[in-house]
C-alpha cells in the first residue's frame, strides 16, 4: 500500500483504506466497519473517511433515495456505476458515457473539472421481483 503523502498515517486509517482498496467497488461505512478484522467503533471508520474525502484521496456519493454514502479509492481514473435499489449491489459500467458527449449538455462557459455517473434500477437478480411488487401496486 502507498500511503498518501501528507496524511497522518494511524492503524485505524490503514485498515479502512486496506478495505476500499480489496473491494471491487464502492462501500459504505458500515460495510467498511463490517470487514474491519480489528474492532473499531463505526465513528472511527467516519472520522478515516472524512479525512480521505478531504484529502481527495476517496470519492464519495450517495444512493437515491436514501441517506447511505458510498466510498471508493480515487484511483487515477474514474469509473461509474449502475446500482440496484433492491440490493444495493455496484455493477460498474464499461466506459464513460459522458466522454463521448463532448461536453454538449454542458452550459456554455462552465469548466468542467469532474463528474460522476450513477444508474439506478434493478439488477438481474432483483428485476423480476421488482417487477411482480410494482405490478402489485406495491
Amino acid at each position: 500500500m502507498i500511503w498518501p503523502e501528507g496524511m497522518k498515517r494511524t492503524k485505524q486509517r490503514e485498515d479502512v483504506y486496506r478495505a476500499l482498496e480489496a473491494s471491487e467497488g464502492p462501500l459504505s461505512a458500515v460495510e467498511i466497519y463490517e470487514r474491519l478484522e480489528r474492532h473499531y467503533a463505526i465513528s472511527t471508520v467516519y472520522r478515516a473517511l472524512a479525512a480521505f474525502e478531504k484529502a481527495g484521496i476517496v470519492s464519495k456519493s450517495t444512493l437515491m433515495n436514501t441517506d447511505t454514502a458510498l466510498y471508493a479509492l480515487n484511483e487515477g481514473g474514474h469509473q461509474h456505476y449502475a446500482i440496484c435499489l433492491r440490493c444495493h449491489r455496484k455493477i460498474p459500467i464499461d466506459g464513460c458515457p459522458f466522454e463521448d458527449a463532448s461536453g454538449q449538455s454542458v452550459p456554455e462557459g462552465f469548466l468542467v473539472t469532474g463528474h460522476k455517473i450513477e444508474v439506478y434500477g434493478y439488477c438481474e437478480k432483483c428485476r423480476e421481483k421488482a417487477m411482480d411488487q410494482h405490478m402489485r401496486g406495491e
